[in-house]
């Protein structure tokens, strides 16, 4: 109908006159015109029939981040069945090639810390290929963006996994001292006919948390500065058909004290999203939150925002439909963790699940006394004086500071094993030594203490900081006590003015004017929590002038190497400290720990 009314049209117009001419057999054409209309109406059929048939190519893009070691369906640490791991993404994955979907699979980083099943092939067997690349390879993974728990390891893992990798590694804004990127910066694949291009950023906040020899070799640019730079170049190189993000950032541009406008910006996702024109869609993690969302940027166009959270237990899945020179983007959050583990799979790499499960269950020594990471949030606690006596013996340091990093972990009494160590000790950092003065110990304790308490007027309200009724308003692995000291935090003063230290452990003095040796985390000593920034007041680049000592083991080996020298885990609280006045931190107490706790 529509071909008709338009030659009735053309018809009209050549003759000028009102007339049924395409409606009889006896209006009059000349030759000229009778071709003239064959011709225009050849060309409207081809254009009608090509619409119609258009064929739309879809792109699913699925990808995983933070797995965090979760290979297996099963907890090494807890030594029981879990829930999440890539062997239950490869079982969707086999899915989606039997329903011969186009697909792309890629992942997002920290994928070497977590577990027993990539310690192992970090530090105990050197010799073997890394279990990670490996099973990564078997999937079919077609790029990964580094993690900085990827680089947490040292060179000596992550360069070796990175060679067994049969895809590459992105992070354009991890940079060599010439300028050109240490990893690939990105990467372009044809998917459905289709130009795919990958560009790979990394958060730039490494150098706050990670010794500079873990990282050496690299400097770390802005995200907003070093997608801007690639974007143009891939947009002039390559000119795909969509543009993705795969960025190792969080999504809240305010945590740690930063925001919108902050320089190398930890979590910079949605910055680079409103900032930089081009992004078809930004793929990332790093914060463990869920996030399904679009946003509008400052250009007027509409940017895909796509975080699966962490332990494999979801995945994200980008859907790109491309109609002609129209795409429409489309994300969602597929949980994976009720998919029974890939059969295939866990044939292939079944010796390597019993090996690890023996790892992780080897004894190493006893406790006769059940600890929990609940206590050391109320006082002097085992769980955490066992980093504390490990910090001290091991640097020779003054005092030590250090926090649960989990946030309800237990070990029960009786035997304990090697997956009990990573209940104790979640991260591979090592441990360092800094000069302080006294005033900056204080200004350091003041500072954590205030992340973690209120001022209490009525202790039936609790004295935690929460921002809900179940959760901490800030991160409880930034929660640090002091070792080495003898101290006091009244919970009725104001922030800034709860601490007060009277000795130090031995009973010598404690002068604010003095300077002292203080072991930590090299998370905690290279700025990570800003307890040496924004509490001490320590310049950020006067930081790495402070570090006496840095030890050659991560500080879990250093406590797993002393309970299997002396054969039982100290369990014995240091008393260092205590919450006063004594009557209202019992009843806060009590009502805290129904609160979070459910006790």
């Amino acid at each position: 109908m529509f071909l008709i009314q338009s030659l009735c049209y053309i018809c009209l117009y050549e003759h000028k006159v009102e007339t049924q001419c395409c409606r009889t057999k006896n209006h009059f054409m000349n030759r000229t015109f009778q071709l003239k209309l064959l011709s225009i109406a050849t060309v409207l059929l081809l254009s009608l029939t090509g619409f119609a048939n258009s064929k739309i190519n879809k792109v699913r893009v699925v990808f995983t981040t933070d797995v965090h070691g979760a290979i297996f369906a099963y907890d090494f640490i807890e030594q029981k069945p879990k829930e999440g791991s890539l062997s239950q993404v490869y079982a969707y994955i086999k899915s989606l090639k039997a329903a011969k979907e186009n697909y792309l699979l890629l992942d997002n980083g920290d994928m070497l810390q977590g577990q027993p099943t990539v310690y192992y092939y970090n530090f105990v067997d050197t010799l073997s290929r890394h279990l990670q690349s490996r099973v990564m390879n078997y999937m079919g993974y077609s790029a990964l963006t580094v993690g900085n728990h990827d680089l947490e390891p040292g060179h000596p893992v992550y360069d070796r996994v990175r060679a067994e990798s049969n895809f590459p590694w992105l992070a354009a804004n991890a940079v060599k001292p010439s300028g050109k990127p240490y990893f690939e910066p990105y990467k372009v694949f044809k998917v459905a006919g289709k130009k795919i291009a990958v560009l790979g950023l990394i958060t730039p906040a490494i150098p706050s948390w990670l010794p500079e020899n873990i990282w050496s070799g690299m400097t770390f640019e802005d995200m907003v500065e070093s997608a801007k730079k690639w974007i143009n170049i891939i947009q002039t190189k390559e000119k795909p058909d969509a543009i993705i993000g795969l960025f190792h950032t969080g999504i809240n541009f305010n945590y740690n004290n930063q925001n919108e406008e902050t320089y190398k910006n930890e979590n910079a996702a949605a910055i680079v999203a409103k900032r930089v024109k081009g992004f078809d869609a930004i793929l990332f993690g790093h914060d463990h939150e869920v996030y399904n969302s679009k946003i509008v940027n400052s250009y007027g166009d509409t940017v895909q925002m796509l975080n699966p959270a962490a332990f494999a237990r979801t995945v994200g899945v980008l859907s790109i439909n491309f109609s002609g020179s129209k795409k429409i983007l489309s994300g969602e959050i597929v949980d994976v963790k009720s998919v029974k583990p890939d059969p295939d799979f866990m044939a292939a790499f079944n010796s390597d699940f019993n090996k690890i499960k023996d790892y992780s269950s080897k004894e190493i020594g006893v406790l006769d006394e059940t600890i929990n990471a609940e206590d050391a949030y109320f006082g002097s606690s085992s769980f955490v004086d066992l980093v504390h006596r490990a910090a001290l013996k091991e640097s020779k340091a003054d005092i030590s500071m250090a926090s649960p990093l989990m946030f309800n972990a237990l070990i029960p009494a009786g035997t304990i094993t090697v997956g009990d160590m990573f209940r104790l000790y979640k991260y591979e950092n090592l441990l360092y030594g800094l000069k302080m003065s006294g005033q900056e110990i204080k200004d350091f304790l003041e500072y954590s203490y205030n992340l973690w308490i209120k001022k209490v007027d009525d202790p039936n309200n609790g004295m935690l900081l929460l921002n809900s009724s179940t959760h901490f308003k800030n991160p409880y692995y930034n929660f640090d006590s002091g070792a080495g000291l003898i101290y006091t935090v009244d919970i009725t003063k104001d922030a800034g003015s709860r601490i007060n230290i009277i000795s130090l452990a031995n009973g010598q003095p404690f002068e604010l004017t003095n300077t002292y040796t203080v072991a930590m985390s090299s998370y905690r000593g290279n700025g990570g929590g800003g307890h040496l920034t924004f509490g001490a007041k320590i310049p950020q680049e006067e930081i790495s002038k402070r570090i006496v000592y840095v030890s050659k083991f991560d500080l879990r080996y250093l406590i797993m190497n002393e309970i299997i020298r002396t054969g039982k885990l100290n369990h014995t609280p240091l008393n260092s400290w205590k919450f006063i006045p004594e009557d209202m931190r019992q009843k806060a107490e009590s009502v805290d720990r129904k609160i979070i706790f459910n006790k």
